[in-house]
């Protein structure tokens, strides 16, 4: 009888040793965590929106002025956002948020100047090397900038440049 046992002993431990050592599929594999981070995407958000054509400047101006006995501090900042779909096809969007930290005009001053605002949005198309069209609407309070000093609408001005024609 111990004979039998040992002998059956002997057959299971052969037996489960090689049913371990079958061929497994790697499809039934679940992906480890490592893989989910080490895994090299493409890249892309959303499918279409790629981050290396992208790109953003933040800029911050902060003014005083004072006329007729009052004074105003009006602060702006900017955030210009450009995403290139094309080397030749471009878009540019400035969205500012606009301040008023002190002014002795009231509340009422204040309040109105304060908010968000998209100060431009420019299309931009180069179908040739010395030809470009620009779709652009610009909406800035009045006397922001005049017609001929304005920095952002002059001749020098690349809309396909990275930084943004500066």
């Amino acid at each position: 009888m111990k004979r039998f046992f040992l002998l059956t002993l002997v057959l299971i431990g052969f037996g489960l040793n090689s049913v371990y050592g079958q061929f497994k599929s790697k499809e039934i594999f679940q992906p480890s965590i490592k893989d989910g981070i080490t895994n090299n995407s493409s890249g892309l958000i959303l499918d279409f929106f790629n981050p290396e054509n992208f790109s953003m400047n933040h800029s911050y101006s902060l003014s005083y002025n004072t006329f007729g006995g009052n004074g105003m501090a009006l602060g702006v900042y900017t955030n210009r956002m450009m995403y290139s779909f094309t080397p030749d096809l471009n878009v540019e969007v400035d969205a500012s948020i606009m301040h008023s930290p002190y002014n002795s005009f009231g509340n009422n001053m204040q309040n109105q100047l304060s908010g968000i605002y998209l100060s431009r949005a420019a299309l931009n198309y180069r179908p040739w090397k010395n030809f470009h069209i620009n779709v652009q609407y610009q909406n800035f309070p009045a006397g922001y900038f005049n017609s001929y000093n304005n920095p952002l609408n002059g001749i020098f001005n690349n809309p396909f440049q990275a930084d943004f024609g500066q």
